[in-house]
């Protein structure tokens, strides 16, 4: 599951992607009209910055923009940012892989083989999707969070 930091560092992603060209936005911007603590979102936007999808600028007319377009920085590359690996359990994972302390043949193990596959296709969606996309798709309202509980999960 996304984690709050991960989420909350999406919504900053999607918030700098909005900005016109050569604009820049204090974290008391972001923080605000994102709902989001200050002080959370200053250590989440550090972490970007680190990872190379932001920059930062000092006094007036700074703030953080995105380091590179939006249709250069991919979805799947901030949540690992943020959150680590993809994969539900680490011996699924492709860069964090470590052994499960209870299984001898992670070969032959199920559990790891049905959540290698679970990896699979959330990478396989977030890695192809860019911020310019995920932009376009909450523009033209194709994200909605007005799901019905029996769906949420």
């Amino acid at each position: 599951m996304l984690t709050k930091k991960g989420k909350y560092g999406l919504k900053a992603l999607v918030h700098l992607a909005q900005l016109e060209p050569g604009k820049t936005a204090f974290v008391s911007e972001i923080a605000e009209q994102n709902n989001i603590s200050k002080k959370f979102l200053d250590a989440i936007l550090l972490e970007l910055r680190k990872g190379g999808m932001l920059r930062s600028k000092k006094g007036p007319g700074g703030g953080y923009a995105l380091s590179k377009p939006a249709s250069q920085i991919y979805v799947g590359q901030a949540v690992r940012i943020l959150d680590g690996p993809l994969a539900p359990i680490r011996c699924a994972s492709k860069t964090a892989f470590e052994l499960c302390d209870d299984c001898d043949h992670p070969e032959d193990c199920q559990i790891r083989h049905a959540m290698t596959d679970v990896r699979d296709a959330i990478a396989s969606v977030l890695d192809k999707m860019t911020l310019e996309q995920m932009v376009a798709k909450r523009s033209s309202g194709l994200l909605d969070d007005t799901e019905p509980a029996s769906k949420q999960g």
